[in-house]
């Protein structure tokens, strides 16, 4: 028993000991640059900032063979986005679409939820109003009255 310990104690005792002191040698870098950034996880999240669009258009989507006029109350929303300070800093309103979907709706007075696209790394947060009042007038049949 006694020699099946030493020989696991000082069988390649030079390999033990390396190893222990790597072992030592890598815990005092972490903890060492855990306590001076904080945590290592803070350092791998993205900076994220919101930056708010007013005045955007609303525009109306209907299927490309309907052709009729429709009235939005209002028309113009406020969309407030979050993403990356850079791709936010060279974001303008033109790259932001704000619209309403009344595809295989009829003539009808209704509110809608308005839906908000942008481009990828930009996330909308919050649309002012995020409802919009829409007036459909009926559809004129050809060759009728």
């Amino acid at each position: 028993m006694i020699s099946l310990l030493r020989q696991l104690v000082f069988h390649d005792y030079l390999l033990k000991v390396i190893s222990l002191a790597l072992a030592v040698l890598v815990w005092v870098i972490i903890n060492f640059a855990s306590q001076k950034e904080g945590s290592p996880v803070g350092s791998l999240t993205l900076a994220t900032k919101e930056r708010t669009f007013p005045k955007l258009p609303v525009m109306v989507v209907f299927t490309a063979e309907d052709v009729r006029t429709s009235k939005v109350n209002p028309s113009e929303v406020e969309v407030t986005v979050l993403g990356d300070p850079r791709i936010l800093r060279n974001l303008q309103s033109k790259d932001i679409r704000v619209m309403v979907d009344l595809t295989g709706i009829e003539a009808a007075h209704l509110r809608k939820r308005v839906e908000v696209s942008t481009p990828a790394g930009v996330a909308p947060t919050h649309v002012n109003p995020p409802e919009v009042e829409i007036t459909i007038p009926p559809r004129v049949k050809p060759g009728g009255d």
